[in-house]
Parts: C-alpha cells; sequence; structure tokens
C-alpha cells in the first residue's frame, strides 16, 4: 500500500500560528486527505442544515469567507476550503496545480462530505473551481452567488498580472518578493484603509515565504490566455455548462472598483444569468468580502430567504 503524503512542514507552522488571528478566525481545522496532501476545509453549522460552500481563489483562502462562516453557520451548514496551495492545505512543491486538479479536489470534497441543496458562493479562480465542480454535479446545485470572478475565457488581463506572468521574472517577483499576495491588501480594495490590520495579517499569514507562495505563481500562470494553454479546454466545457444552471437562482455581487475583475465581466455574467439578482457596490474592489461585508451579508440573507427550498 502506497504510504499517505506527508504534512508540508511550512503548513504545519501556519496552522501552529492560528493563535495570531484567533479573534478573526475561530473556528476548527478539518482535513481531506487528497492525492496532493492534506486539504484544510471549514465546516461549521449544523451537519443537516443546507450548505454554503465557498470557494476563494487567488491569493487568499477560506480566511476571506470568515464573516459568511460567522453570519450563517447557525442556519446553514457552511463549508470553505483551501485550495491545496493555499490557506492551511498543503503546499507541495512539485504538483501539477492545474485548473481541472484543483476542481478534482473540491469535487471529493463535496462527494465526500455529501452534499447537496449548495448554495455555491465563488470569488476570483473560485469562479472556474467551483463552477467546475457543479458542472459535473449540477443535481447538487441549489443556487449561485458570483462575487468578482469569471469562469469563461477572457483576452483581458491587466498589466500587472501580466508582469508576474513573464518566465524567470515574474516568478522572482511573485514568490521571492511577494508582489502579488503582499500588495493584494492594497491594490484589491477601493479603499486599503478599510482593511485592519488583524484582517491583513489574516489573508498573508499563509504566504509568507518563497515555498508557501508556490500556488499563488501556479495560478497566474493558469490562466489560459490561448486556446493552446493546458487549462483552456478546461474553461471553455465549464462556459459551456453554465447554461445547465439557468433555472436556479443566481445573486451577482461585485466590486465595481475591481482592477482586474471590472464590471465588464459583471456584464458577461448578466448576459449567461439574466434572470440573475445583481448588487453593485460602487466603492467596493476586488476584495468586496472584505470592503463591503454588511452589504454582502444582507444581501445573501435576502437571497436565501426568498429562494428557500420548500
Amino acid at each position: 500500500m502506497a504510504s499517505a503524503p506527508v504534512a508540508d512542514p511550512e503548513s504545519l507552522a501556519a496552522r501552529a500560528r492560528l493563535a495570531e488571528i484567533a479573534d478573526e478566525y475561530p473556528f476548527a481545522s478539518n482535513y481531506l486527505q487528497v492525492d496532493a496532501g492534506g486539504l484544510h476545509y471549514l465546516d461549521e453549522g449544523s451537519k443537516r442544515a443546507a450548505p454554503i460552500v465557498c470557494v476563494h481563489g487567488n491569493p487568499t483562502w477560506s480566511f476571506l469567507f470568515r464573516r459568511i462562516v460567522r453570519a450563517f453557520r447557525d442556519t446553514h451548514r457552511v463549508v470553505a476550503p483551501d485550495h491545496i496551495g493555499c490557506g492551511l492545505s498543503d503546499k507541495p512543491q512539485r504538483w501539477s496545480y492545474r485548473l481541472s486538479d484543483h476542481i478534482d479536489n473540491l469535487e471529493r470534497l463535496v462527494l465526500a462530505l455529501d452534499l447537496r441543496d449548495i448554495t455555491l458562493v465563488v470569488h476570483d479562480w473560485g469562479g472556474a473551481i467551483g463552477m467546475g465542480m457543479a458542472r459535473r454535479h449540477p443535481d447538487r446545485i441549489a443556487r449561485l452567488v458570483i462575487a468578482n470572478t469569471a469562469a469563461f475565457p477572457s483576452h483581458r488581463m491587466p498589466m500587472r498580472i501580466r508582469v508576474c506572468r513573464t518566465p524567470i521574472v515574474g516568478r522572482f517577483l511573485v514568490r521571492r518578493l511577494n508582489a502579488f499576495a503582499g500588495l493584494a491588501p492594497r491594490m484589491a480594495l477601493a479603499d486599503p484603509a478599510r482593511l485592519s490590520a488583524a484582517a491583513r495579517r489574516g489573508l498573508l499569514l499563509p504566504y509568507d515565504n518563497y515555498a508557501n507562495r508556490v500556488a499563488i505563481d501556479a495560478f497566474v500562470a493558469d490562466i489560459p490566455m490561448s486556446a493552446r494553454h493546458p487549462s483552456h479546454a478546461t474553461l471553455v466545457e465549464i462556459d459551456r455548462s453554465l447554461s445547465l444552471f439557468h433555472d436556479r437562482p443566481a445573486l451577482i455581487v461585485w466590486g465595481e472598483r475591481d482592477f482586474c475583475f471590472t464590471p465588464h465581466f459583471r456584464a458577461l455574467w448578466q448576459a449567461r444569468f439574466p434572470a440573475a439578482r445583481v448588487v453593485p457596490i460602487a466603492d467596493a474592489g476586488h476584495f468586496v468580502f472584505e470592503e463591503a461585508p454588511e452589504i454582502v451579508e444582507r444581501e445573501l440573507r435576502r437571497f436565501l430567504a426568498d429562494t428557500a427550498s420548500p
């Protein structure tokens, strides 16, 4: 029998430092063993309640959804995984980090927990990963909550991200100088002053050295900007599958001052889900969950009430 992957020591160190952010992130840790190692996830609320599954992107982790967890765990089962390489999950240095592999891991978690009647909340790369999982199990998805993300090909990319994809130089910037995760608390908010020191510390906690930024670099490299890219076909298939969910209630919450997922992307989602409830937030950026948590919570609570199953 093959031996199970060993937990990455840097991930273990990050878990040990959770005391630093205990006030912001007071949740029990859970782990699912996948091929690449230990997949960390939050699982709060009654196991009998309808699940809310929150899927993060790059360079965040389940910490981004901490307010949703707290706000809804009394009425729902809130599940928020950390992708392999992110958050408190293991960070193997020689794994593929392809879109399809992240989808595989999320699918394994959903099936392992046997989650049904899912409210799927997606942000950033979580759009492609979450909808990639949903495409495989549309019967498990009850409703969609879409925030500053994409699940379809696009040729739009900010110059600052293009620079981070530059061979050799990009990796040096992202992993050695921390020019992606380290600058995100400033660049991903319309007003960086809104982010507390504790929140900034929590967002950056898992990404404090070269090795721990492996997934951040890999996510940037995995953006399929041409049909030749290994993840392009996967993204096209996900886009085509979105029509499977036209009959599901959808809520689009959008930080309008996002430098990356601009209102152009919101409009593309609206074209795909014309019946969706749309909440543009004029003074929020990419980290809409950090800048407008009260609005997000209010709209999500209203959305869940209006679309509750009989």
